[in-house]
């Protein structure tokens, strides 16, 4: 079932999926404080797989002239498709990413839409943060790891409630679950990223477990974060620096091989070590030549690939003032969707 209505100036994105409270009460919540932003506020709701429960509530709501736009995909794909799907849907400039169930408090969402002054993408910080030692000590190692391989330190990653410009996912795709790691996939691309204290929720509980192949998830998750800040542009020096210490090792332990056999007149036949030290140098040269293979694909493609962005250009007072005469001297273009680093490079 869709709906759709006029433009707006600001989207509020909700997927919904195998966890979530009351969508009406929440709905509730959410629309009346966005209300007080004062401005037109659209809602897109996204049934991530068949939700039987949530799709009764909704249909009361659109029976009650609720202006919804609702998205139901045809089985569970992830909160990223949902994010992207919903995204596809929005019509604002800027947009807010909430979650189905208690998170923080709705009044709280403010906050982040007026950090959007300053910055590309407002992410929450639950503060005070409540939950037992176990799950604190979860929360501080996987940021911690996090902190370490990408060079990024955040602190509440697991909170959806989120507020950022369009321009912010028109240049990121997100897939699987990278919407956790939308902070960090912007920080690297040159957007503005904060990071805002809200109260949370007292009905923010997670009363399950984690499964131990969710802690595993996680893991290769932050790998492949890890690559994709690092290595996108120069996997090189990713597979190059594995496969040179990978040939580096078989060739030392060849030319040990041989020493022992030339001097020391001890036989090469039946010593697994010699088929060690081959298998590792084959292994480390082909590491290195898909690093390079991949390198040469990212010079081919170099010119269509863009990891910044520009805050504002700046020109001669002459030519400025002959390409925008009505406008200030000096300033050519601004946009204050793209927002740069100080550096234009990756």
């Amino acid at each position: 079932m869709t709906e759709h209505f006029e433009a707006t100036d600001i989207s509020a994105i909700i997927p919904i999926g195998g966890r979530h409270d009351d969508i009406t009460a929440l709905y509730r919540e959410y629309q009346s404080a966005l209300a007080a932003t004062g401005v037109n506020v659209e809602f897109i709701l996204v049934l991530d797989g068949p939700r039987p429960e949530a799709s009764e509530q909704i249909e009361s709501l659109l029976r009650q002239g609720e202006k919804l736009t609702v998205i139901e995909l045809t089985r569970s794909f992830g909160d990223s498709t949902a994010l992207m799907t919903g995204f596809q849907k929005a019509t604002a400039p800027t947009i807010v990413t909430l979650p189905a169930y208690h998170q923080v408090e709705a009044g709280e969402i403010l906050k982040l839409v007026r950090a959007l002054d300053s910055a590309d993408l407002a992410i929450s910080h639950r503060w005070p943060r409540t939950g037992n030692r176990w799950e604190s000590m979860r929360r501080g190692a996987f940021h911690g790891l996090l902190g370490r391989v990408t060079g990024q330190r955040y602190r509440d990653l697991g909170c959806s409630v989120r507020a950022f410009r369009r321009r912010v996912l028109e240049e990121i795709s997100l897939y699987g679950d990278q919407q956790r790691f939308l902070p960090v996939l912007a920080n690297r691309q040159g957007f503005r990223v904060v990071e805002v204290d809200v109260r949370q929720s007292p009905r923010d509980r997670f009363t399950g477990h984690y499964p131990a192949r969710e802690y595993m998830r996680r893991l290769l998750d932050v790998f492949s974060v890890f690559f994709l800040v690092r290595f996108t542009k120069r996997p090189l020096r990713f597979f190059g620096t594995i496969g040179a210490s990978v040939f580096g090792l078989g060739a030392l332990l060849t030319l040990w091989l041989v020493v022992d056999r030339v001097f020391l007149d001890h036989p090469l036949a039946d010593r697994p070590a010699l088929l060690l030290s081959s298998l590792l140098i084959v292994l480390g040269l082909q590491l290195f030549a898909l690093g390079l293979l991949g390198e040469l694909i990212i010079f081919t493609h170099a010119r269509d690939m863009k990891d910044y962005q520009v805050d504002r250009v700046l020109e001669f007072p002459a030519k400025a003032a002959q390409a925008a005469p009505s406008g200030p001297i000096g300033v050519v273009a601004r946009n204050d969707e793209l927002r740069a680093n100080s550096s234009l490079t990756s």
